[in-house]
């Protein structure tokens, strides 16, 4: 899920412990403690072959960048988003997020989902349920409607959760899910970790 206001506690008043199940990109460091208290240091990363990408070399702040490649989202059986005018969101430590243009979902698969939540990067998103084929997945897509200006491709544009989801495609891959459950980044064979997101990495 897109959060951070530390990066990004959400606003609907839900305590700590659900807030940092809420964050996407993860906690903040403070110097080299993280908010979640937790001291850790840069892994080593993995060197990436040709044609790969690591995550280490991805920036911070994040990094805007359209896709070229069709990007598909599968739900319920039924494919609730496809598109070959996405946007990919690149950011240290993390596998890409992909946004998808809202006018390529189909209609009625998004029903906004109560609680939004602050990015230090790109402002206030909003969250979807996602529904189709006889699925609801909750607060399973995000969107940043009024984003800061240096994200403003990201205004009509909306991200999806890959785990909840039958499937998500980059191209013909099926991508893999983000691990840790708050974050929401795809992963496939031309990216390489280690990924944040996994028990220990809330410090990366």
């Amino acid at each position: 899920m897109p959060v951070r206001a530390h990066r990004g506690w959400p606003t609907d008043g839900r305590g700590a412990q659900d807030q940092l199940a809420n964050v996407e990109h993860g906690d903040a460091l403070v110097g080299e403690r993280s908010y979640g208290g937790r001291m850790r240091g840069r892994p080593v990363p993995i060197v990436p072959l040709p044609g790969q990408e690591s995550v280490w070399d991805y920036p911070r702040p994040p990094r805007l960048e359209p896709v070229a490649a069709r990007l598909r989202v599968v739900l319920g059986g039924v494919t609730v988003a496809d598109t070959v005018r996405g946007v990919r969101v690149l950011e240290t430590s993390h596998p890409p997020n992909y946004y998808l243009p809202i006018d390529d979902v189909v209609p009625g698969a998004l029903v906004p989902a109560a609680g939004p939540s602050v990015c230090e990067w790109k402002g206030i998103a909003r969250y979807f349920d996602v529904t189709a084929g006889g699925r609801v997945a909750e607060r399973a897509a995000w969107t940043y409607p009024t984003p800061v200006d240096a994200y403003a491709a990201l205004a009509g544009m909306v991200a999806f959760y890959p785990a909840p989801m039958d499937a998500c495609f980059v191209g013909d891959e099926q991508v893999r899910a983000q691990a840790g459950g708050f974050y929401g980044g795809w992963i496939t064979d031309a990216v390489v970790g280690p990924f944040k997101g996994d028990p220990g990495t809330h410090g990366w």
